[in-house]
């Protein structure tokens, strides 16, 4: 028995070595898909909202009021993040790529508007402050020993209310909803962020020992969408107190 047991350890410290160097690789694609999706976002949105006669295809010059054609980019995202989930599960993992790419693209037109409403530095400064708390709090969620899981409820029905009171203040135009919303908005995604990486972590090692190399790829791009939606939105919603208006 000795013997036995002496034979099995090597294995099962190469079996989790392995598994330790698959998540690092793992991981490094969930960041590097999402980085490469918020350089798409941020190039698209500069190119529109620094162009008066772009941006007024969607916008009043003015009043900076949407158009038609405004409103449906501005909930294109949304929309569009209700149905990636399934939609992922039965493409290819390279059709899957280019729809993330896609999705990151219409982000960009929809807030476009921050360029021409914010001026440039408090938009970098916004920017640096958000990529900073971004990862600390991903780092967070990847290194503590703590289950977050309990979190998920929670947070997803704050996502739910903080969209229904956005929808409610588009008309009501409340000074005090807005702040309280960008306040929680701010706190939630957050949460979120740490959250959402321990799941990706979690869920990549639950799935490792079957070696589905398709399955890998797709939960690495929903992974990186995942925490892209995570930084954009502490994003904006940091760039309510932040930001300096034109």
């Amino acid at each position: 028995m000795a013997d036995y047991q002496t034979m099995r350890r090597p294995m099962t410290g190469a079996r989790t070595a392995e598994i330790d160097e698959g998540l690092r690789a793992h991981m490094n694609k969930v960041y590097g898909l999402m980085s490469v999706g918020m350089v798409l976002t941020g190039g698209v949105a500069w190119a529109v909202g620094t162009s008066p006669a772009l941006l007024s295809i969607f916008r009043d010059p003015v009043t900076m009021s949407p158009n038609i054609l405004g409103w449906i980019v501005m909930f294109a995202p949304l929309v569009m993040v209700f149905g990636l989930a399934g939609m992922i599960n039965r493409m290819s993992a390279a059709t899957a790529n280019l729809v993330f790419y896609a999705f990151a693209a219409v982000m960009g037109l929809s807030i476009s508007w921050i360029f021409a409403v914010f001026t440039g530095i408090s938009i970098a400064q916004t920017f640096f402050v958000t990529a900073i708390a971004f990862a600390g709090l991903s780092l967070y969620g990847y290194t503590t020993k703590k289950d977050l899981s309990g979190w998920g409820t929670f947070l997803i029905m704050g996502v739910i209310g903080l969209i229904v009171a956005m929808i409610v203040n588009i008309f009501l135009q409340s000074p005090a909803i807005m702040f309280a919303v960008s306040v929680l908005g701010v706190l939630i995604f957050a949460a979120l962020t740490a959250y959402d990486t321990q799941a990706i972590k979690n869920e990549y090692i639950e799935h490792a020992a079957h070696g589905d190399r398709e399955w890998l790829e797709k939960s690495a791009i929903m992974g990186a969408l995942r925490l892209y939606l995570d930084f954009i939105n502490m994003f904006m919603f940091l760039l309510q107190f932040l930001g300096n208006r034109e």
